[in-house]
């Protein structure tokens, strides 16, 4: 597993960091998950389009332009000697004084991870992953919005925590409202009578990289989808229902809360998956 910070390659054991970075003590700071196919960076200007947005929404200045940090991603993927894996890309507020303002950090700290990547195991692509709702609510719009990608992930950390302890892979998380955000580290795709909905990023969603490729490739397979808002008993009633994410890609969902998802089979989530390969087979 190969690491970078500010300026020094390393192992991830070998790497270092202060333990007065402000992105260690205060979750200050923001990042992205990124997939590279064939030794390619997958998506790389969204991603980094999106970590600038984020940056700006938390008031950072990031301490390098779009193409220095894309000429590092590709240099963490020949680094690493993988056809396939995962890059993490952060960046913290930096160093500063103890105390949570952040006045003090002079500039901010870039840390660039790569390494091999299997969310599920191979299994859970066919048969599907068990998914519970968690007793915790996604943080509402006026709060810190849930679409700003920041190093603050706790809600998503006790929310998979609870999933574990039940014997489940994810958690679903409702919105203040109690309409359906997302999973923990998924957007969620349900399917009902041939039409899919999911989550409008208004109601808690991350606007997730992968969920509009999947918006996208299903509308070019005349898959009819649609932004909605979405109850528990969508879930439970569902025909079908998938998750998408970086780490993730596309997998479906074979019991929410105890209850079989459909029962014939899953014809929409198939042709999603098999233009999602195919996407990714093209590149």
């Amino acid at each position: 597993m190969i690491a970078y910070v500010d300026g020094t390659w390393s192992t991830s054991d070998e790497a270092r960091i202060p333990v007065l970075d402000h992105g260690l003590l205060y979750g200050d700071g923001v990042f992205e998950g990124i997939r590279f196919y064939r030794g390619k960076a997958f998506l790389v200007e969204p991603h980094l389009a999106r970590l600038e947005g984020s940056a700006r929404a938390i008031a950072l200045e990031l301490p390098h332009p779009r193409a220095e940090l894309a000429a590092l991603l590709d240099e963490a993927i020949a680094r690493t000697g993988l056809t396939d894996g995962y890059i993490r890309l952060v960046v913290t507020r930096g160093t500063g004084a103890l105390g949570v303002s952040p006045h003090t950090c002079e500039r901010p700290t870039v840390i660039v991870i790569a390494a091999p990547l299997a969310l599920y195991p191979e299994d859970a692509y066919r048969d599907g992953v068990v998914v519970v709702t968690s007793g915790l609510r996604r943080a509402a719009a006026d709060a810190l919005p849930p679409q700003v990608k920041t190093l603050n992930y706790l809600t998503s950390v006790l929310a998979s925590i609870e999933a574990r302890r039940q014997g489940a892979h994810e958690a679903l998380l409702l919105n203040a409202q109690g309409f359906i955000a997302e999973c923990t580290a998924d957007n969620v795709f349900l399917v009902q009578g041939g039409l899919v909905r999911t989550p409008a990023i208004a109601h808690g969603a991350l606007a997730g990289i992968t969920r509009r490729l999947v918006v996208d490739l299903a509308r070019q397979e005349g898959i009819e989808i649609a932004e909605a808002e979405l109850t528990l008993a969508d879930a439970w009633t569902a025909d079908e229902m998938f998750l998408t994410g970086t780490g993730a890609e596309i997998v479906p969902v074979r019991l929410v809360d105890g209850r079989p998802v459909g029962s014939v089979g899953r014809p929409v989530t198939d042709r999603v998956q098999a233009a999602f390969r195919r996407h990714i087979d093209g590149l």
